[in-house]
Formats: C-alpha cells, sequence, structure tokens
C-alpha cells in the first residue's frame, strides 16, 4: 500500500488532506469494502471491488475490531492483551494508508 495520505473523507468531521488517525477516531471499513475469510489461502482477505488484499494475521486483528464502536486507542489495548507488544504508531500507520485509499472510514469519538 501506498503510504503517502492524501484528502479523504471522514464521517461527521468533513475533509481533511493528510488525514491522522488520533487514538479518539472510530474507524470502520467503508461500504464498499469487506473483510472475509478466502478458504483457498486459508487467510483473512479485504475485498474491495476488484481488488483482493491479502491479510497478514496482524492487520486482518486489527481490522476484526474496526467496526465503528471501538476507538483506535481500544483497539490497540485489546491487541495488548492479546500480544506482548503492540506499537500503537503502526497500528495508526495502518490505519491512515487504508482511510487515503477510502477503505475506512473515520468518525469521532
Amino acid at each position: 500500500m501506498d503510504p503517502t495520505p492524501t484528502g479523504t473523507p471522514r464521517t461527521g468531521t468533513g475533509t481533511r488532506p493528510g488525514v491522522e488517525v488520533s487514538g479518539s477516531d472510530r474507524p470502520r471499513l467503508a461500504r464498499h469494502v469487506r473483510l472475509a475469510f478466502s478458504r483457498t489461502r486459508q487467510r483473512q482477505v479485504l475485498l474491495h471491488p476488484e481488488t483482493v488484499v491479502v491479510l497478514n494475521d496482524s492487520g486482518a486483528a486489527i481490522l476484526e475490531l474496526c467496526d465503528g464502536r471501538h476507538t483506535v486507542a481500544e483497539i490497540v489495548a485489546e491487541l495488548g492483551t492479546r500480544y506482548r507488544t503492540v506499537p500503537d504508531d503502526e497500528v495508526r500507520r495502518f490505519l491512515t494508508r487504508l482511510v487515503a485509499r477510502r477503505w475506512m472510514e473515520l468518525s469521532d469519538g
């Protein structure tokens, strides 16, 4: 994925170029994107029209918690209980890339 953020819509906040994900944001997948399990690959995949993104375990774990109810801070805390270390900045960068591609929407906490 291209790590360069672009202008992105945020639910309830309008459009801001170079959006950074904050701890109080509540991420959820955009309507046209789905998280699914691929039996062929035996992995979680992100389905976007004409695109399939095969996720690693950490990416899938993050996206499973992106339901619009959990804040980014809560997602990091939950992952911290599952795994020994969860770099907060890496989770935010991952979500920022998805927001830049318009695969993820953010609402304010």
